[in-house]
């Protein structure tokens, strides 16, 4: 079981050097933050986790910024998203920001992208919450044209771009559908997050890691339905709070690889829980 972590880097954390060099030296496999540009102050939406929303959701680093300064300090760390918000982006401007990204670190970083929680955020952003899904779809396509070995263009919905030079390419070979670097989808299990990732990813970010005895029969059913290799369907639990039991069962599923929850503190907090993970690795 390869063991990576998640973190809200902050302005008031662990920086990101620091913390992917103690992380490559100890054999954890990756690193993984989340993103929000910004919280408004008067927000309806409640913190899916109930109560009142933490502190460092308002103060998160670029995601891209942080793991290019981590992946320069070290050597075989992955490095990912958990979750990039793709509706609140330029779809052109992130593909080379990710390519980009994934060229320089290569063929370390793994895109785990989602469709957000909060509408507040989201609307600044000028995306219409119910279409947000499609939007985040047709995104998705746009992204891969532009990845693809020969100029592609795109005419959708939401956008469109011509064929057009654009490099660098991401590593990975084109596999199936999927063309880009690794690619894991966050969210709740059900049909409509199922079948996107069938479409168009390599797995599953299922937040907490919980119910899957449940959900993966259901995925493979739909992956296998639109005709891709049953055994190349990646399931990466993700902000799990380990336990020797929990690890143990994912290992039974089949699942090769765990992201574990640091918390959003200063070096010498994040340190002593990553040594208290040590037993994992």
């Amino acid at each position: 079981m390869r063991i990576a972590v998640t973190i809200f880097l902050t302005d008031e954390t662990i920086t990101p050097t620091r913390l992917a060099r103690e992380l490559e030296q100890r054999g954890f496999a990756g690193l993984y933050v989340p993103e929000h540009t910004h919280i408004p102050v008067e927000r309806t939406t409640p913190y899916p986790m109930g109560g009142e929303l933490p502190r460092e959701y308002g103060r998160t680093l670029d995601p891209f910024v942080a793991l290019a300064q981590a992946a320069a300090v070290t050597e075989r760390l992955g490095v990912g998203t958990g979750i990039t918000l793709v509706a609140q982006h330029d779809p052109i401007g992130l593909a080379k920001q990710i390519a980009t990204l994934d060229h320089l670190s290569d063929g370390r970083f793994t895109l785990g992208l989602g469709y957000g929680w909060n509408v507040e955020e989201a609307a600044d952003h000028g995306v219409e919450w119910r279409s947000r899904r499609e939007l985040v779809r047709d995104r998705m396509a746009l992204m891969r044209a532009l990845w693809s070995e020969e100029p592609v263009g795109h005419e959708g919905r939401y956008g469109s771009v011509r064929p057009s030079f654009a490099h660098p390419k991401p590593v990975r070979k084109p596999r199936g559908p999927v063309v880009g670097p690794r690619t894991l989808v966050g969210g709740a299990a059900g049909p409509k997050l199922f079948a996107h990732i069938a479409e168009y990813a390599d797995g599953w970010l299922p937040i907490g890691g919980g119910g899957l005895s449940e959900s993966l029969p259901v995925l493979r059913s739909v992956w296998a339905d639109a005709g891709r290799d049953p055994a190349a369907l990646q399931i990466v639990p993700y902000a799990v709070h380990p336990t020797p039991g929990k690890l143990a069962h994912y290992a039974e599923l089949g699942i090769e690889e765990t992201v574990v929850q640091l918390p959003p503190a200063g070096e010498s907090e994040v340190l002593g829980v990553l040594d208290g993970y040590a037993r994992f690795l």
